[in-house]
């Protein structure tokens, strides 16, 4: 047997190497550790960089679609941020050039989306409508937007690689520590057994042992305690990026090849109506599902699971969901990412759900409004002709009617051709009214005062079968509106709310004082947030179905039976709401009825007294420069004017009005169009000549209304408008108001 010295001896040997390895993979742990938590760092803010970069291309493309100035103030605020970004990130990554080329190469990308983004926001500011429309059709956004995905794909995925290197490393060293740790205890305790058997002789060297286990035992439990600190730090670092994930306000899901759900998120569970336990067949089995025109059925080798689970790495992926068993319409964007083992099959995959339906039910409502606004336009020039011909057509049929009072015959087909005419007026009214180009007259009204007149007028018009209630707030605050066009719009409405009530029903009228909120008019396009009269029309009918309630607001859209109705009330309430500066918003459903509510722009000042308009024929002998550029209704014109005993000058446009002016031809009124051909308007002539001929009295008419003579829907102050079609007793009214200088 060996001398206890030489067994000590040895033991104690092994023990310090022991010890020295302890503490050397110690501190490699505690590298490793530290190398862990740096790379989640670095990943986490390559993720919030990415988010910066998507913020500014959204706000800007949102600035481009309906110049709204808050998408402008987030695309600042998140360029600003997006430099200072990828500095740092390039910063904490300076030790891999690899990594730095790749976030430089990202950064370049940015940039080139940012400038995009810059020159989409500078266009929509100058109303370059064309430019904009073909930014949005080259699509070299998005081309931009994939390749620095791709880019900054590429950096995760080496942080990804590294991460992986490291906590291997990390892990084998903690065994091999623990090992060691072990081994150490194991070497101790043999030693011990060994000293106790040689017996009393060996007791000092045992003491001195004992003592050297004690320290021994005292550096292993120093090194397990260093382990157990590496392992906590990672732990931490774990739950951090756990925490990260479940904070999340886009749904995420892992997957393993099965379809199983392995790890989501709350977002998940709200979004896809996600619970624990079940796999992607589930999911699947609570919705249908469309592709992004929600309208064509996503095939199944199409979902996103299945792609992914093929390999696949795609984004933006859109599309939409309708829950089987309630709850509304969702609107996707989903990016899926296969997970793969060192061999390169693939053990998992990762998706990442982002909610869009907010944003999507903003560009329908702003297209929506497009269109009608498109509607609108061709709607102002057909009105602007076809007014020109009711002019002539009304006023010689009321010539006729006048000279053939002796032929009843004749007279009775005079007045169809009139009555014709007239109702082919009031159309083109509504017409006007849907494309904001009637010309409005606002007092300031009291909308109280106002429902209760009309709701005297409805009662006949509706029927017994149809009751009518009203709920009239307290101190509601006047309107600023034109009293004419409110009536037509609520008598409009109310007819539809018969059609709808065939068997009977309520209809109920409400006022009341409403504040619109940011939020409010974030979510409706062209709504200005601020304090509104709100005048409701509810009804007990058949309701709308959703595709009805779409399209209710356009020009000739009826659900009537041919011969019931033109299918321009309801445009023609739009159009009012629209030009005297509200807004307009239905409610309706199948079998539960219909809510309309305009919100009316509150007056300042008190309530206006109107007084009625005078129908008597006023009589001159003035001599009045008529300015038309369509010959039948200038003939027309210069014929009743003579008629009422005026003298006339006939011009065809603005250039030969100021022919007539320059020979010194005396005048006593200005009667001009407002709309000529020859580069001059109405107004630009009257300002021409007003320079020569101080003092000058001027009449305009029209058959629509443009920014010449009105602003923000309202004719401009001192500005006298007669509108066609006019009749004799009108155009004598307004002329000779025009020449005792009324307004």
């Amino acid at each position: 047997m060996l001398p206890q010295r030489v067994i000590l001896g040895i033991g104690l040997a092994v023990l310090l190497i022991i010890s020295a390895a302890s503490i050397s993979l110690d501190i490699k742990a505690r590298s490793d550790a530290a190398w862990i938590a740096h790379t989640f760092e670095v990943m986490n803010k390559l993720s919030d960089v990415r988010l910066l970069v998507l913020r500014a291309e959204s706000s800007a493309r949102g600035y481009g679609l309906n110049g709204e100035a808050n998408f402008n103030n987030e695309f600042r605020e998140a360029e600003e941020r997006i430099a200072p970004a990828f500095a740092e990130l390039k910063q904490q990554v300076r030790d891999n050039p690899d990594q730095v080329k790749r976030l430089e190469g990202a950064e370049k990308i940015a940039e080139q989306r940012l400038a995009i983004s810059r020159e989409l926001i500078a266009k929509k500011k100058i109303g370059d409508t064309d430019g904009i429309n073909t930014m949005f059709a080259s699509a070299t956004g998005h081309a931009l937007m994939r390749q620095l995905n791709d880019q900054f794909d590429s950096v995760i995925a080496a942080e990804e690689h590294l991460l992986d290197l490291r906590a291997a490393r990390s892990q084998r060293t903690g065994t091999v520590l623990i090992s060691i740790d072990l081994a150490g205890a194991s070497l101790i305790l043999l030693l011990v057994a060994v000293l106790m058997r040689e017996g009393r002789q060996l007791q000092t060297s045992l003491s001195a042992s004992e003592a050297e286990k004690q320290s021994l035992e005292a550096a292993v439990a120093e090194r397990t305690e260093h382990l157990l600190a590496a392992q906590e730090e990672m732990r931490l670092s774990t739950s951090v990026l756990k925490n990260t994930v479940h904070s999340m306000a886009e749904a995420v899901l892992v997957i393993d090849p099965k379809g199983d759900i392995v790890l989501s998120n709350p977002a998940a569970e709200k979004m896809l109506r996600y619970r624990p336990g079940m796999n992607v067949n589930n999911l699947r089995a609570l919705s249908n599902v469309f592709h992004a025109d929600g309208a064509t059925p996503l095939p199944l080798e199409d979902f996103p699971a299945s792609r992914v689970l093929r390999g696949e790495e795609f984004d933006e992926q859109e599309i939409v969901i309708r829950p089987l068993r309630g709850g509304d319409q969702i609107d996707l964007v989903i990016s899926g990412r296969p997970l793969r083992e060192k061999s390169g099959a693939i053990s998992g995959a990762a998706l990442v759900y982002h909610d869009i339906t907010a944003s999507r039910e903003t560009e329908r409502k702003l297209i929506e409004s497009q269109k009608l606004e498109a509607i609108g336009k061709l709607t102002g020039g057909v009105a602007h002709d076809f007014n020109n011909m009711l002019t002539v057509i009304t006023g010689t049929t009321e010539t006729l009617v006048s000279r053939l009072r002796n032929q009843p015959d004749l007279v009775a087909v005079a007045r169809l051709i009139d009555d014709a005419a007239e109702r082919c007026g009031e159309l083109v009214k509504h017409l006007l009214a849907f494309a904001r180009k009637q010309p409005l007259r606002p007092h300031n009204v009291d909308l109280n005062k106002a429902v209760l007149d009309v709701a005297k007028l409805l009662r006949p018009t509706l029927g017994q079968q149809i009751e009518i209630g009203t709920v009239l707030g307290k101190d509601v605050s006047p309107a600023h509106i034109d009293p004419s066009q409110l009536a037509n719009a609520v008598i409009n409405m109310a007819i539809n709310a018969r059609d709808a009530m065939p068997d009977g029903g309520k209809l109920l009228l409400e006022t009341a004082n409403v504040e619109l909120d940011e939020a409010y008019a974030a979510a409706n396009p062209g709504v200005q947030a601020g304090p509104y009269v709100m005048l409701a029309i509810s009804d007990t009918g058949t309701g709308m179905n959703p595709e009805v309630r779409e399209r209710v607001f356009e020009p000739f859209f009826t659900t009537k039976a041919v011969g019931h109705g033109s299918g321009l009330g309801l445009s023609m309430v739009y159009g009012f709401v629209k030009q005297s500066g509200g807004h307009i918003r239905i409610y309706s459903e199948e079998g539960h009825g219909t809510t309309i509510r305009l919100y009316l722009p509150p007056a300042r000042g008190t309530v206006d007294v109107i007084t009625a308009d005078s129908e008597a024929v006023s009589r001159g002998s003035e001599i009045i420069l008529v300015v038309e550029d369509d010959p039948m209704v200038r003939n027309f014109v210069t014929n009743q004017l003579t008629s009422l005993g005026y003298k006339t000058i006939a011009a065809s446009d603005g250039p030969a009005a100021m022919a007539i002016v320059d020979r010194g031809e005396p005048f006593d009124l200005l009667f001009t169009d407002v709309v000529m051909p020859g580069g001059m308007s109405g107004r630009t002539l009257a300002e021409t000549v007003a320079r020569k001929r101080p003092n000058l009295k001027v009449l305009y008419t029209s058959g629509y209304t443009d920014s010449a003579v009105v602003h923000h829907g309202r004719l401009d102050e001192g500005v006298l408008l007669l509108t066609k079609p006019y009749r004799k007793p009108q155009l004598a009214r307004m002329v000779r108001q025009a020449l005792d200088g009324g307004t």
